[in-house]
């Protein structure tokens, strides 16, 4: 009991000078860096909302989508700097040399340069990723054969969750092609088959209708920029003749404004007799005579 009496005193007399000495600038350095964080991220939020310019034909909420990219980015960035910077506080206060340790952090990423070169490739092209905003976080893309609305964005990789919720994590050095869905505009593209003996021209009115009908809903008609209308016959099927039909929505509505479609198109080809026709086959059945009757019956 006297030595452990002994030992928390020599510890009470080295740790009260040191707290006395270097706890006010401890306290100083973790209240000041997140005060820094805080400051910095509302100044992060005003400059981008202030200096992003709307590009040509981009709607607003693509714009707020680049915003909160960039601010995502910067921020993140930001904070990766304030705690290495606290961190490197911290360790001076704690007696710990920060210069020899800075020489052997310089010869490890060396020698981990020749390893990381991968994860240097994937920060050059997340950067010209984001530089060149050929996606922002809510679109929906493809990045190669990964297609998903694109959750979260680091300098690193993209995270794309698809529609069965899986979520992908891409990393930007292995992005090859990107195809974004929801850039300035989004496209119905629809193909119908109608029957061969359906009246064309009564079908093309009835399409431009329900087209016209829907752009003028109030529900629809804020997603529908350019109403969906037919463009040209497209194939002449087995058992179909198809027709193309396109229209304009602002982006991502695409899907729900063509399943709205669909199903206002069946109704009204159902109160007008026309048919949307399915694949028909012929069969021919033969059956085998006994045995020296002849041939073969059809």
């Amino acid at each position: 009991m006297e030595e452990f009496q002994k030992e928390w005193n020599a510890f009470v007399d080295t740790i009260v000078p040191w707290l006395y000495d270097h706890g006010p600038r401890v306290i100083f350095i973790i209240v000041g860096a997140v005060a820094l964080y805080y400051l910095s991220k509302r100044f992060i939020v005003k400059v981008v909302r202030a200096a992003v310019i709307g590009q040509f034909q981009e709607s607003e909420e693509a714009e707020i989508k680049r915003e909160d990219t960039l601010i995502k980015i910067f921020i993140w960035t930001t904070r990766l700097i304030i705690v290495g910077v606290a961190t490197m506080l911290f360790l001076h206060e704690l007696a710990i040399p920060i210069g020899p340790m800075l020489a052997g952090a310089g010869i490890l990423g060396i020698a981990l340069g020749f390893g990381g070169q991968y994860m240097i490739h994937d920060f050059i092209s997340g950067f010209f990723i984001i530089l060149e905003n050929q996606y922002r976080i809510g679109d929906v893309v493809s990045l190669d054969q990964t297609t998903g609305k694109v959750e979260d964005i680091s300098l690193r990789m993209t995270k794309l969750r698809d529609l069965d919720g899986v979520v992908h994590h891409v990393p930007h050095g292995d992005v090859k092609r990107v195809a974004n869905a929801s850039k300035s505009f989004s496209r119905i593209n629809l193909d119908i088959g109608i029957a061969y003996n359906a009246d064309l021209e009564k079908v093309i009115e009835v399409v431009n209708r329900v087209g016209r009908e829907m752009a003028e809903d109030p529900i629809w008609r804020d997603m529908i920029t350019l109403p969906p209308q037919f463009l040209r016959v497209q194939n002449f099927a087995d058992s179909s003749i198809t027709l193309k039909i396109l229209g304009e929505t602002l982006p991502t509505r695409q899907w729900e404004v063509t399943g709205e479609l669909r199903k206002r198109i069946k109704i009204a080809f159902d109160k007008e007799g026309i048919e949307i026709p399915f694949p028909q086959r012929v069969v021919h059945h033969y059956t085998v005579p006994p045995e020296g009757t002849g041939n073969v019956a059809e």
